[in-house]
């Protein structure tokens, strides 16, 4: 049983991000409509990020993250010629 929830909150995890990822991309889209360059989009995106982060975590939270995202990043995750499946 425990199992069995351990899924259903994965799934529902899962499907909370899918939904926040078309958030972003559409504010993004709106961003790019809007004349404003995909760097200064990328910068403000990690700046609130960020805030929101150390907010939530504090700055020691934020800093572990930070690393996380770093062997992510070098590990090719987020790179535009990856297909996720």
């Amino acid at each position: 049983m425990e199992h069995r929830l351990n899924e259903i909150d994965e799934m529902i995890v899962h499907e909370k991000m899918q939904v926040a990822l078309e958030h972003q991309s559409d504010a993004w889209a709106d961003g790019v409509a809007d004349g404003i360059e995909p760097e200064i989009l990328a910068d403000a995106a990690l700046a609130t990020a960020m805030r929101e982060t150390v907010r939530l975590f504090g700055e020691d939270g934020a800093e572990a993250l930070v690393e996380q995202l770093k062997e992510r990043i070098l590990s090719g995750e987020f790179s535009p010629l990856r297909s996720v499946q």
